[in-house]
């Protein structure tokens, strides 16, 4: 039979606190709640300040979950997986009462065989999880609670690949022809020795067959074999940013019993079963020490941001829907690379990458076995707490590691793995003698004492052991990508060891060291690992071959890591918690994207007019005649500003700080940009423009809706942007009004998200107020019966209402 998934993410019963017995197929459930995966109970819980500021002020605890389902007869005999895309965290499964195991680790996959414990027929099956999140002050940032990604059932023969045991690969590419060999473990879990034929089919977009490898390979039975599919592919289609071509990757095994007597159970030797598809892509990539990195033999810069794994309202509990509409925007700002910190991120992520076209540091680690400070009463506020992933790092790493590895390095966007973020932090908890005091790049309010040297602490030298041993790991999975870490302090770090057996070096926050470290080591390729959003950082790579890129510190505002009460998120990113922009992404864009970009934004004059650092907005609404900064983002040489019609005049692109300025007094009106762009010879003029707004009056609705012609969207959710208009229909941007939202049929509020780090209205209310006059509402629809009304209201304003049907 066809390889079968089962996705179980409906109707499963949770309840918040420890059931010491909920582990028994018996156990009453009847007052548990019913909720749908991915799930995060931490974030549906009232944010406080008792909790850690370090994982968002969000509760943690002791959860259960049930989900009963039945199998038919026809699954009988055959090989049955439960797969667990991510647990937060060390969670225990049990299947109709037997007890499978433990995965102390939030953020990889896992499965467990219940072949021997499943059911058929009539009967029931009962899968029974216990999450154990009591520490909350394990982690630096938000990592949410219980059951946070997908969970499937494969039901497969019992001759079939090894879990993410096929493996494609490209040895060498032109644009004229690719060689593919596909790596195939197959394990014989049948009662006969098989003669075993893989076959490996590469379709195109449109469904034709590209090309077709085959081997065959006798395997004893209980024993696993790898059997390797190779072959040739004239004039393939190169997968990039720019053209993310991709294949499909069609997996299909024929199984020869070596008997002549007739058993039940055993395979149809006459029939090809498709027993795995994956999509693939075909490209080469390299990375020169002096030069920087290659893809598909073109030069290229990573223009990357480093992103967590939580939606603001929805937590950890992320619909691949709500990852489409940031990439998007990612996109469309110029950026072509994600760093995924500090941990292995849900498989769609991946998936999305792939079809949209994003490079992709894929990182495994924060922590090693050294516990790191985790802030639980605001940030660099002591004494820290010493929770984490270090107490498992000895029993886990390996398992850990290699489970990424493996689920992950089919996807043709990862170009590299990170095997750990920022170890070698300073004195966080490694030290060395060669230095007596040691400042990070995080390190504000840190008092003296804890910068000092202490023979006490673990040595740093540690760390060299233990990267070699994590790149050796990578490489008996993955040889065909380089290992990368973020080094946090190579002040040290490079005088003992830890780069050594680093394929790339990736840089945190230290542009300053580029050059001596690329004299000291002529023969490794450095990049900036975690960036800041100054000009002066990109021009650190703009002006050296040498550095293939930065990953600014971050895309997206995330939970976690927060300063102190109320603050609850880090606003580190370009975009809000809302997945809006913010006035720094216009900033990217226009050091970023190819195409021509033009964005005004404003803000009081002061002292502090040179920093670049300086709030911004989008707005014209100020006092009569005060003075007025106003910026220019532009990729053009120059912008003329005009005021009520009347020329303020023309400026150009200041190279010190790579936007343009202007002062003048304000007055109430139209402010407008005006610049003109040279395409095929042909000149065309583009505009910006900001207007007085008058009073909030009004609420505009908009569905977002996918456009990406390479994506499909599930539909799982719909994203609705809220807006608040003027009496001319213009953008209030500081307008922050209660809105109420009220649902009529077969629909589910999942959130409502501003992007106000300093709001804790609890997140499962149905009201909350509008951020600088936008607000977006996560809605699921339950059922196709019938449509779905949306009312959305506040005090004094003209509600809105929004139909969903047929979605």
């Amino acid at each position: 039979m066809d390889t079968t998934y089962i996705n179980i993410n409906k109707n499963w019963k949770f309840n918040l606190g420890d059931c010491p017995n909920a582990w028994e197929k018996g156990y009453d459930t009847s007052n548990w709640e019913k909720v749908t995966l991915p799930h995060d109970w931490s974030v549906k819980q009232p944010f406080d300040r008792k909790h850690s500021s370090g994982t968002g002020y969000l509760a943690g605890g002791i959860g259960w979950y049930h989900k009963s389902f039945t199998l038919p007869e026809a699954f009988r005999c055959k090989k049955i997986w439960i797969v667990f895309d991510g647990i937060y965290k060390n969670s225990q499964i049990w299947c109709n009462s037997y007890y499978k195991g433990k995965w102390p680790y939030g953020y990889t996959t896992f499965r467990h065989d219940i072949t021997d414990q499943a059911c058929f027929g009539d009967d029931e099956n009962l899968i029974s999880v216990k999450v154990d999140h009591t520490d909350i002050s394990d982690s630096r940032w938000f990592t949410g609670s219980g059951i946070t990604r997908k969970v499937q059932i494969i039901v497969e023969d019992t001759v079939h690949p090894t879990p993410d045991g096929i493996f494609f690969t490209t040895p060498s590419v032109t644009s004229d022809k690719a060689k593919i060999a596909i790596h195939n473990e197959i394990s014989n879990d049948s009662s006969f020795d098989s003669l075993i034929t893989v076959k490996s089919i590469l379709l195109n977009k449109d469904g034709s067959e590209a090309a077709c490898f085959s081997k065959s390979s006798l395997i004893l039975k209980g024993e696993k074999e790898k059997i390797l599919t190779k072959g040739y592919l004239d004039f393939p289609l190169l997968w990039s940013p720019e053209k993310p071509n991709l294949y499909k990757l069609v997996t299909k095994l024929k199984v020869e019993p070596n008997t002549d007597k007739g058993i039940n159970c055993t395979p149809n030797s006459e029939l090809w079963n498709i027993v795995k598809t994956d999509m693939v892509g075909i490209r080469s990539f390299s990375f020169d020490a002096d030069k920087g990195f290659f893809l598909n033999g073109v030069s290229t810069k990573f223009k990357g941001v480093c992103v967590h794994h939580d939606a603001g309202c929805l937590g950890a509990a992320v619909l691949p829907e709500v990852w489409i509409r940031r990439l998007m925007k990612l996109k469309k700002m110029g950026c072509n690379a994600i760093r995924m910190s500090h941990n292995p991120h849900m498989p769609e992520l991946y998936d999305l990458c792939d079809e949209t076209g994003f490079l992709v540091i894929d990182e495994a680690f924060d922590e090693w076995e050294g516990p790191k400070n985790k802030w639980w009463n605001g940030h660099n506020v002591y004494p820290p707490r010493h929770q984490g992933y270090y107490e498992e790092f000895p029993e886990w790493n390996e398992r850990d590691l290699k489970a990424l590895i493996k689920r992950y390095r089919n996807h043709p966007s990862i170009v590299m793995w990170s095997i750990g973020n920022e170890i070698d932090y300073p004195n966080d908890p490694y030290c060395h003698p060669l230095f007596s005091n040691m400042t990070g790049n995080n390190d504000e309010n840190k008092p003296a004492e804890e910068r000092k040297y202490n023979s006490n602490r673990p040595n740093a030298e540690r760390l060299s052991t233990l990267a070699a041993m994590l790149t050796k790991r990578v490489k008996e999975e993955d040889k065909t990508r380089p290992v990368t870490a973020a080094v946090a302090f190579p002040e040290l770090s490079t005088q003992i060891g830890f780069i050594d057996s680093l394929d790339v070096v990736g840089y945190n926050y230290k542009e300053s060291f580029y050059e001596q470290d690329h004299s000291r080591f002529p023969e490794k390729p450095f990049l900036g690992s975690e960036n800041s959003h100054s000009f002066e950082a990109w021009k650190a790579v703009l002006e050296n071959d040498y550095i293939s890129g930065q990953f600014l510190w971050t895309g997206i505002d995330y939970l976690g890591e927060a300063h102190g009460w109320p603050i609850h998120g880090s606003g580190s990113g370009i975009l809000t918690l809302a997945g809006f922009e913010k006035t720094s992404f216009y900033r990217r864009q226009s050091l970023w994207s190819s195409n021509p970009i033009l964005k005004i934004v404003t803000g009081r004059s002061d002292d502090n007019n040179q920093n670049e650092w300086k709030p911004m907005y989008n707005s014209w609404n100020y006092l009569l005649g005060e003075l007025i900064l106003v910026r220019c983002y532009t990729n053009l040489t120059n912008a003329e500003l005009l005021c009520n019609g009347k020329s303020i005049g023309i400026n150009i692109v200041d190279k010190q700080t790579g936007y343009i300025s202007w002062t003048l007094p304000f007055e109430e009106g139209k402010l407008e940009v005006i610049a003109t762009t040279i395409s095929n010879g042909e000149s065309e003029e583009i505009i910006d423009a900001l207007e007085t707004t008058t009073s909030s009056c009004n609420i505009e609705l908009s569905l977002w809706e996918n456009k990406s012609s390479n994506v499909i969207s599930s539909e799982d959710i719909n994203q609705i942007e809220v807006k608040i208009t003027d009496t001319k229909n213009r953008h209030v941007v500081n307008d922050s009004t209660m809105l109420y939202v009220k649902i009529q049929g077969p629909g589910e509020l999942l959130g409502l998200e501003n992007g106000d780090l300093s709001d804790v209205t609890e997140y499962t209310a149905n009201y909350r107020r509008a951020y600088e006059g936008r607000l977006l509402l996560y809605i699921r629809k339950t059922s196709e019966e019938a449509p779905i009304h949306i009312n959305v209201y506040g005090d004094n304003l003209k509600s809105a209402k929004i139909i969903l049907s047929d979605v």
